[in-house]
């Protein structure tokens, strides 16, 4: 093994010992007027769900699961996976088919905003 390569594992391994998330360095470019969940807010997504503007529904499970179901107008597709709070406050997708991405859930202007990590606003209705 290089040296290149043992620096690289030993980052690596910090980061998952260390909790860290490639989330957490994410600048999700917020507005002025976003205010980011607070802890309580994020404690309280088991049993939620979120309609959004093209009638795709996130659903948080009380036992970590999650699920997205596409509007009839997009297929209707479900994709099922598990959810988990990052530090930053993001929430982490894990789907079952191995993608995973995080979103940064927020208030603003009087409604929830669901913000990916490309910067793309998805109001929730």
């Amino acid at each position: 093994m290089t040296r290149a390569s043992l620096i690289a594992c030993s980052l690596a391994a910090a980061m998952i010992c260390l909790g860290a998330d490639p989330a957490d360095a994410e600048d999700w470019n917020l507005k002025p007027a976003d205010q980011p969940f607070a802890p309580s807010e994020l404690a309280a997504l088991p049993g939620q769900a979120f309609v959004f503007f093209d009638d795709g529904e996130a659903r948080f499970g009380k036992d970590g699961a999650y699920s997205y179901t596409n509007s009839a107008a997009n297929g209707g597709a479900t994709s099922w996976g598990s959810y988990r709070i990052a530090q930053d406050g993001s929430v982490c997708i894990d789907y079952v088919d191995g993608f995973s991405r995080c979103d940064l859930y927020v208030h603003s202007h009087g409604r929830v905003v669901l913000i990916n990590q490309a910067g793309d606003r998805f109001p929730v209705r």
